[in-house]
């Protein structure tokens, strides 16, 4: 260890650096029988399949704020890393791959196909955790989970059965959102949304006894062959006389009746309206309430089937065009209307689902929710933060129907149900006995039971929802079922940090699963993020091409840069955030500023260093004695005045810090950091304090300011920790001159001490730097020349702001080149040519005789106003042009605009310049 750092900061080097040691030193690897309070983290598993978005990098950046700050305060800290087996992303995946090869995955059969997926996340399921590494987070390596391996499969077993044993699960044939390029039920949060400009067509439904019709509206016109009945309002004095009454489906040719369903709105539309039980969600519960037949028209694979009649086998789309063509043969076609309305589309598929009534296996909610509203209404847990959120749970919980956990894939949990095949002629049927169990021997036992010992089992081919193992993911990943250390002393987790876009899909299924399996909130705060939108403020999406890359910033500023900055952003928690971003450069102004702010902390901590004469903090000793303990060379009484400014600001910035940590303000923290480190110590005390650095400088100012500058270095560093992990256990190895065994990160956060924060103090401060700035911009309206040395006169009516000033006045004379200085009460009559400035209300004059040339300053001036009068003139002229603005493109148009107000601001400032003289 040099004691000294290199002139350049290079942040690839020392990210890497720091990133390997943490994790070949096992830095971050927790212990439950280590003591302390714990502080427990489980991650959001992202897909196996997938690759560090911004909205990754921006979550774990800050997860690892978080993991980190509670780290340093002492707590035993586990944060657990891990992915999710992503059923349909790999399924997908493999599929294409096979494909291209003329192939399907029946083809190779379910077995071959598994042992390729295994393959698969073998060579590159780890791309999404190896990016992790690249954000530095603060995780525990040793302890990372998958959601198939063999202990989290162990308990995905586990929770399936004793659900299934205690009636929550079950089977049944219900409506569930079908994609039909994947053939495989989807869950709701595997469904996107989206706004297309539709069509709403109207057509009639002829009454049965020839009296008249109905007429009814639809965006789906090829469900109607499906129909079972049409609604009206109860209350609809329009339609009261025909309920009861039939009409006759067109083209089928079904009689099919009229009734009332209060869930019919009379106002929209002609108040009537079809209801197909098997397509639709409303439909669906209407049909149950009435006992409508339930007539499915749709294949697995999108097409219609036999019920459709002569549109049998025809493509849904397809069949929808030939539906109208004779609705409209038929006469019974009113009109088609152009209607903006959502379609809800696969996420995976990209094709618009379809409500299909399908033999599948449902977790009941009710009695699981139920425990989770229990314990949000009594005990309030989890708490949400933002509290807003509260709400927001609260009323999906309440509105959460059973929910549908199989999914016709091969990759994933598969369901552990085994039929009696024999019983049902060698096939799965809807009505095929099965039993439930851990093993295939159990399954067998079970059977052999029931049915005899020569039945023959199958087991079910479908896999479970991902959100299943997810659900379980706070507590599996400890351990359970199994009641290990990690599950009795980390359990229940403490934060879960989340987006808010998955509280209703996984939180709620960690809320109900924990609830039902452990008696507990599986976490104690959920604090839900924002969006980080793009530049245009938009939401980044794979749809739009609008996404940013992180992994891009990382290489060009630097991976402490970027986590800065998407922390930095954050105004409020829960708040969307806006990233900068040049698409023609790759470049970011935002990052590049946070990487700027790195340079300055660089070059700052290298300047300290190279004046402590290779000694460390430690050597040095405190710069003030309540600092155990006091080590030899402290100092007791040698404080000086800008000394004591910079310990209470810093003592401040602590309190703040601590303060915005603990209530989730990581924004308003990493603000605050930045205007402490970059303004107070940087650009003031670093100032204050050089003069007392020299070789013939007071050798106990200057070992008082030597410590002052290596105690506050150091406690920046810590401050800023976890913000910048790398950038700051760089500086701090070097600054300590610690070897191998210990880091930063393991280090104490600063407490405060209250006793050396003084905010009149720091007000008269706030004077001083007043009026240095004052004096400074003074010189430059007056080209004062850097080397010259200046009178300044500070005149002020009240007595405490002269001797603020008296008392500072050395750093004043310091920092603003000030020879003479003069405080007074009293402006001499006779001052003769001066410019003057005011800070609040002290009057600052700085005499100009001896010091500038006033004609030539006055000449000097005139001819830069001439030659701007001049360019305004010009670019005038040229926008007053038709010809040009209507000829040049749009860029060169607002450049010139631009310009000529560029040229009247520099116009403006030295007119009033010339007034000084």
């Amino acid at each position: 260890m040099t004691g000294n750092l290199p002139p350049q900061y290079d942040p690839k080097a020392t990210e890497t650096k720091w990133q390997k040691y943490w994790e070949d030193n096992q830095t971050f690897k927790a212990d439950p029988e280590g003591g302390g309070e714990p502080y427990c983290v489980v991650i959001p598993p992202p897909n196996v399949t997938g690759s560090l978005h911004m909205g990754h990098a921006f979550e774990e950046t800050l997860i690892d704020v978080l993991v980190r700050y509670h780290r340093m305060t002492g707590r035993n800290t586990l944060w657990l890393p891990g992915t999710d087996h992503a059923s349909i992303a790999v399924q997908t995946i493999l599929e294409k791959q096979l494909k291209a090869q003329g192939k399907t995955r029946h083809d190779l059969g379910r077995e071959k196909f598994l042992e390729r997926a295994w393959e698969w996340k073998a060579e590159s399921g780890n791309t999404i955790t190896n990016q992790l590494r690249s954000l530095g987070v603060s995780v525990d390596w040793s302890r990372e989970r998958f959601t198939m391996d063999e202990g989290l499969s162990a308990a995905v077993l586990e929770a399936f059965v004793r659900l299934y044993d205690e009636g929550l699960i079950y089977r049944g044939n219900y409506l569930v959102n079908w994609c039909p390029a994947s053939q495989s039920a989807v869950s709701d949060l595997e469904v996107d949304q989206q706004e297309v400009e539709g069509h709403l067509w109207h057509f009639r439904y002829p009454l049965t006894d020839g009296s008249g019709y109905l007429e009814v509206a639809t965006t789906r016109p090829e469900t109607m062959l499906g129909d079972t009945g049409v609604a009206v309002n109860p209350e609809d004095d329009r339609y009261k006389h025909l309920i009861g009454k039939t009409v006759t489906l067109p083209i089928i040719n079904r009689e099919i009746p009229i009734f009332a369903d209060e869930l019919v709105d009379a106002t929209f539309g002609t108040g009537c309206v079809k209801v197909t039980p098997a397509h639709d969600p409303n439909d669906f519960e209407m049909g149950k309430r009435h006992n409508l037949p339930f007539i499915n028209i749709m294949n697995k694979d999108g097409t219609l089937n036999e019920n459709a009649g002569e549109f049998q086998g025809q493509d849904r789309f397809v069949a929808r065009k030939n539906v109208i063509k004779r609705l409209e043969t038929d006469g019974v076609l009113v009109k088609i209307e152009d209607y903006k309305h959502t379609v809800p589309y696969s996420e995976r598929g990209k094709v618009p689902v379809e409500p299909l009534l399908s033999t599948q296996w449902f977790v009941k909610i009710d009695p699981l929710s139920q425990r989770a509203l229990e314990a949000l209404d009594q005990n309030n847990s989890p708490v949400f933060v933002p509290e807003r959120w509260t709400k927001v749970y609260r009323d999906w919980l309440v509105k959460l129907k059973d929910w549908c956990i199989s999914r016709q894939l091969w990759w994933g949990h598969q369901i552990p149900a085994w039929y009696a095949v024999s019983e049902t002629h060698g096939e799965i049927t809807d009505t095929t006995p099965f039993v439930v169990a851990k093993t295939e021997a159990e399954a067998r036992e079970k059977a052999e039971a029931k049915f005899g010992t020569d039945v023959q089992l199958a087991r079910d081919p479908d896999v479970l929802d991902t959100w299943f193992s997810s659900g379980l993911w706070p507590f599996s990943t400890l351990g359970w079922p199994d009641e290990t250390k990690d599950l009795d002393f980390y359990y229940p987790t403490t934060t879960l940090v989340t987006g808010f876009d998955i509280i209703f899909f996984w939180v709620a299924r960690m809320t109900m699963m924990a609830g039902h399996f452990t008696g507990k909130m599986p976490f104690e705060t959920v604090y839900i993020h924002g969006l980080v939108l793009d530049e245009n403020g938009h939401k980044m999406s794979k749809s739009k091409n609008n996404g940013i890359d992180p992994l891009l910033l990382i290489a060009k500023y630097g991976t402490d840069a970027l986590r800065y900055t998407l922390v930095k952003e954050v105004i409020g928690a829960g708040q969307n955030i806006r990233m900068e971003y040049d698409r023609k450069t790759d470049e970011s102004k935002s990052v590049e500023t946070s990487r700027n702010f790195t340079n300055k902390l660089w070059n700052a901590a290298r300047f300290v260093m190279m004046n402590l004469e290779g000694q460390t903090p430690q050597q040095l000793g405190s710069p003030y004695p309540p600092q155990p303990p006091l080590a030899k060379g402290g100092s007791e009484e040698g404080l000086e005045l800008c000394d004591r400014w910079i310990l209470s600001r810093y003592y401040q910035v602590v309190q703040q810090s601590r303060t915005c940590l603990e209530n989730y303000g990581l924004g308003e923290a990493a603000k605050g950091l930045y205007e402490f480190i970059w303004g107070d110590f940087c650009d003031w005390y670093i100032e204050l304090v050089k003069s007392r650095l020299q070789q013939d400088a007071e050798p106990n100012s200057k070992k008082v300011a030597q410590q002052t500058f290596a105690f506050v270095l150091e406690g920046i560093l810590k401050l800023l920790h976890p913000f910048m992990p790398h950038i700051t256990e760089e500086i701090w190895h070097t600054l300590t001159q610690t070897g191998d065994g210990d880091c930063l990160a393991l280090q104490a956060y600063p407490e405060p001490d209250t006793s050396l924060i003084d905010p009149e103090l720091e007000h008269q401060f706030d004077l001083l730097f007043g009026t240095i700035r004052t004096i400074r911009n003074l010189r430059a309206d007056s080209d004062i020349k850097p080397s010259v040395k200046v009178t300044a006169i500070l005149q002020s009516e009240n007595e405490k702001e002269r001797q603020i000033l008296l008392d500072g006045g050395v750093y004043i004379q310091d920092l603003a080149k000030v020879e003479n200085l003069t405080v007074t009460a009293n402006l001499d009559a006779d001052l003769g040519q001066t410019i003057a400035g005011v800070v609040g209300t002290v009057q600052v004059l700085i005499p100009l005789a001896g010091v500038v040339d006033l004609a030539a300053l006055r000449g000097k001036l005139e001819k830069k106003l001439a030659k701007v009068e001049a360019e305004i003139k010009h670019t005038a002229a040229r926008l007053t042009n038709q010809k040009f603005v209507d000829k040049a493109t749009p860029d060169v148009v607002q450049g010139a605009r631009d310009a000529l107000a560029e040229s009247e601001k520099q116009a403006e400032i030295l007119r009033d310049r010339l007034k000084l003289f």
